[in-house]
Parts: C-alpha cells; structure tokens; sequence
C-alpha cells in the first residue's frame, strides 16, 4: 500500500510542475499543498527527526548543486552585490524581523530573533524555479544576482539560527567563537576539499560515467560531514565546493549534471511534501494570522530596508531594487531550520514550526506569484537576456558541443565570408568574438584576423578511452623542445591534444613545439589503413581551420 501511495504522490507533483509552468505559482508550494491534503486525509505523521534527517540530506544536495549549477563568469559581474546581501542582508533581515516580532506582536525577544533568523535567508529552489519556468530574463543581469545571493544565504541564515538557539537553551559556547568557527571553517574547508575533489576527479577514470555521480555524492557527504564535525558551516563548505567544481571542465561532467538534476528535483518533491506533511492543518490556521503579519513585514519592509540600505554603495536602478525585494521568497531552508529549532528540546512559548511554515507557504504563494507581473510592471524584462545565457548550460545537458578557434595571422579563412565556409562536417558558426564584441555570425559577415570563432554542433563523446595514451614530458626526455613535426612517430600513432601547465589545452600541429611537464594526448589506432585514410580525410576537410 505504501508504494501505492508513493507512486500516487509523484505523479501529482509531476501534474503540479505542470501547474506551476502554467500560472506562474511555485511548483514547491504545490508540493507543500499535496502533502497538506495527505495529511488532511488521514496520514498521520509527527515524527521531527526523521523529518530534520532528511530535511539535512534535501538541503545538503540543493546547497551543493545550487552551487554547481552557478556560472561564476555571469555571476562574478554581480558577486559583490549578491555576497552583501548573502550575508549582511540576511543579518539585517532577521535582525529588523527579530524586533518587530519583540516589539509587535510581543514575542519574547530571543525567540522573535530566533524567529527572524530562520526565515532570514531567500529560498535559491522557489528563486530559480520562477525564474527559469516563467523565463523571466531580467534586465542589469538580476536573474544571477538573484540566484546567486539565494543560493549562498542560507549559511548566515543558519549560523544566526544556531547564535540565538544555542542562547535560548542556555548552552555555554562562546556565540563570537561558535560564529567565527562556522564561518571561517566553512569557507577553509569548502576551498579545501574542491581542490583536493578538483585534482581526484581531473585524473580519475571509472569504468562507468555514472559512477561520477556516485564519486560526486561521496565527495559532497564528505565534505558535509567533515565540516561540521569540527564545527564549521558544511552548507557553507558544500556550497563553494559546487561552485568550484561546476565551474571547471572534467570527464563525466554531463552524466553528473543528469543525476543530479533529477535527484535534486526528487528532494525537493519529497522534501516539501514531507513539510507539508508535518504540519498541523488546525494549529496552521491557528497561527496563520501571526505568519501573514511577519510574511507582509519582510516583503513590504525589512526586505526593502535591507536591499536599498547595503546596495546604497553599488547605486543599482530603482526598479532593479524594487523586483530584489520583491524576490525575497521563504522556503525549505526556513522549514528545515525551524525543524531543527524544535528538536533541540528548547522551551518555546510559540509554535515556531507552523509559524515559519506559514511565513514559507504565504511568501511562495504571494511573492511567487507577484515576480512574472512584477518584472513587467517595472520594466526589468529584457527579451535580448537570459536566465540560461550561456553555451556551457546547453551543452552540459544536451547533445551538442561547442568548439572554439582562432584566425590566426596568414590563415586562408581571413577575408571570407560566414557563408563561404565549406564545414564538412555538420557543424554551424555559432558566435564569433572581435576585440571583445559579440558578432552575430550571419552568412555576410567577414572573417578577420585574430577573430575567435565558436562553432556548435551535435555532440559525440568517446566514452571508452580505450584508445588514447596520455603521458607527461619528463625533463631530459627526448621530445623536450622538439617540434611535433619533427618527431619520429610509428605511423599508427596521432597527438591529438597537449596540455600545457598554466595555459590552455592546445590543439597541435606540426609546428607546436613540445615543453617540459607537457601533457600529451594521443591517439592509437589498430590498422594503418584506417590512421592514414582518417588523416587524409582531415587534411582535406580541416586544412582551413588548422591554419
């Protein structure tokens, strides 16, 4: 009967994605709704430690593919913006929420800050997921300073939660030296592990491009679990190890984006639903007039407050301001962390749990659904922008490839038009960069020197590498300062690739000469016939480009 129940589960929030992409509302808060109705039919479910365990795992995959799924050369135009408001906005979020839950609604004060520090931080799913599924290409490269800020906060957003439970329980940490710790340790060990994670998976080879995913999940436990054993921030950690490593390029790549795309939306599904679950419908309404009044203080002011004040130095445009505020939306962190809150056996004279599932459930729903007509109302859509503005979005999921090149001085292609150009295989001038302007490639257009031409095309990955050698020069080594077309190769063997230490990879030709700690990458076939016509094929076909 359980699986039953599960299978009926997914389907509905397969129909309720569907939904959201429709209307615009937040296809999570459907998911929070689905297990609402669940538990409204009978499915009783109290069980706070199951729900924080897994509320822990969800996060954790959210955080780290949050991370991994950010492009840092969009994002990095907006990094000083997005970490301000990562950070110190989510401080002045919860601090201002904080006193008005004391001085308003009469909490008691260290409960109110409790209160505004759990729901300080902007949800990065329920951000991305209006985003990407309305299209919202927003104008000043908001949509990146949005996910970017909404995928880093949640770490100060816990921290802050930790500060004022550990001082609710009485516990004896030092709050300077258990802040310090959480930060400092998270941003140590999180550069710590992407390197070491980087220089594992650069040279690792598996037998099976799915066991990345596997390589990759044991990478992010560990570093998760590492870090917060010795008292650090592991979202934090987490979250810098996926930037780190989503911004690189390594075998397998592609395969992990896949199962991490899915397993992340199978989180979220369960996640929410199971916080939907959780919840109480009468002890929900119960609290639902608290909730709607904090909800309305974040959004219409400590929100606004926070975003105009620290972006005072940056002098970003008013409605570029007014549609940041407005993107303050609460979610799974703000739950989980409220979850949290109440297994630490605390004595609270308030429901935290409903009131902060209520504060997620109304920002979803209100917020959410106000940023499509928003984004139009104050003239932030830009139809020349985009939320997937870039090439390695398309082909770290699809089955195409991106190649790029050079005109270099003296080639035969200098002086031709796009149009002209014999491709033999089934490629397309994609984009061309000159003197740092992007020339749309049209048939017209003419090539000159120094240009750097991307060329795209369906994309066929040699998955065996069975048939590659790959070996660095050693000093003293007998190819050491030789040109590539003066070495004396066997007749089945092609250098394909050299990897050169503090540059580029290079694409060789005969003329490419050789340095020590050079790796080389070449290419061994079994037939002599089948190497000699392959190369004729190509010096006939490439013979413009390798110029």
């Amino acid at each position: 009967m359980i699986y039953l129940i599960i299978g009926i589960i997914f389907i509905l929030a397969l129909l309720a994605i569907r939904v959201s992409n429709k209307h615009g509302i937040p296809a999570l808060l459907l998911f929070i709704v689905l297990g609402m109705l669940f538990g409204a039919m009978g499915i009783d479910f109290e069980d706070y430690q199951f729900a924080d365990n897994f509320a822990t795992v969800a996060l954790m995959v959210i955080m780290f593919y949050g991370g991994f799924g950010t492009n840092w050369k969009m994002g990095k135009s907006v990094a000083k913006e997005s970490l301000v408001l990562s950070s110190l906005g989510v401080v002045a979020t919860a601090l201002i929420t904080g006193l008005f839950c004391y001085y308003v609604l009469g909490f008691n004060l260290l409960e109110g800050m409790l209160i505004g520090s759990i729901v300080g931080s902007t949800d990065y799913a329920s951000v991305s997921n209006i985003l990407r599924s309305k299209n919202l290409n927003l104008k000043y490269n908001t949509a990146s300073l949005l996910e970017l800020e909404s995928g880093s906060n949640d770490p100060a957003a816990y921290t802050m939660t930790m500060v004022f439970l550990s001082a609710i329980v009485g516990s004896k940490v030092s709050i300077p030296i258990l802040i310090l710790s959480q930060v400092a340790l998270g941003i140590v060990m999180g550069f710590i592990f992407a390197f070491i994670v980087g220089k594992i998976i650069k040279n690792l080879t598996l037998g099976a491009d799915g066991l990345y995913s596997v390589f990759m999940a044991s990478a992010m436990l560990i570093t998760f679990s590492t870090t917060s054993l010795l008292g650090g921030n592991g979202y934090l950690a987490l979250y810098i190890l996926g930037i780190y490593l989503g911004n690189m390029e390594f075998r397998g790549k592609r395969e992990i984006v896949f199962f991490f795309d899915g397993f992340t939306e199978i989180m979220q599904i369960c996640l929410f639903f199971i916080l939907g679950l959780l919840s109480n419908f009468s002890k929900f309404i119960g609290t639902f007039p608290i909730a709607l009044a904090i909800m309305l203080f974040m959004a219409l002011i400590a929100r606004p407050v926070a975003v105009y004040f620290l972006m005072l130095p940056f002098q970003l445009k008013r409605n570029q301001l007014n549609i940041i505020s407005l993107a303050g939306i609460r979610g799974a962190a703000a739950i989980a962390f409220a979850i949290m809150a109440v297994n630490s056996q605390g004595a609270f004279s308030i429901d935290i749990y409903h009131i902060v599932f209520g504060i997620c459930v109304l920002s979803s729903l209100i917020q959410g659904s106000l940023m499509p007509p928003a984004s139009k109302r104050f003239d932030m859509l830009d139809p020349s922008d985009t939320v997937l503005q870039t090439f390695n979005y398309y082909q770290n999921k699809e089955e195409i490839g991106f190649l790029e090149t050079r005109i270099h001085p003296g080639s035969s292609l200098i002086g031709k038009q796009v149009k002209d150009l014999n491709l033999t295989f089934d490629f397309i001038v994609a984009k061309i960069e000159r003197n740092g302007k992007t020339i749309v490639p049209r048939g017209h257009v003419t090539l000159e020197e120094n240009d750097l031409i991307v060329l795209g095309g369906e994309l066929h990955f040699d998955e065996t590498g069975q048939d590659l050698i790959e070996f660095t020069i050693p000093k003293g080594h007998k190819w050491e300062n030789k040109y590539i077309k003066d070495l004396e190769l066997p007749p089945d063997h092609l250098i394909v690739m050299v990897q050169r230490k503090g540059s580029d990879i290079i694409v060789p030709d005969g003329n490419t000469l050789l340095l020590t700690d050079d790796v080389v990458i070449m290419i061994k076939v079994e037939h002599d016939i089948e190497f000699s016509l392959a190369t004729d094929e190509l010096d006939t076909s490439e013979q413009g480009f390798n110029e």
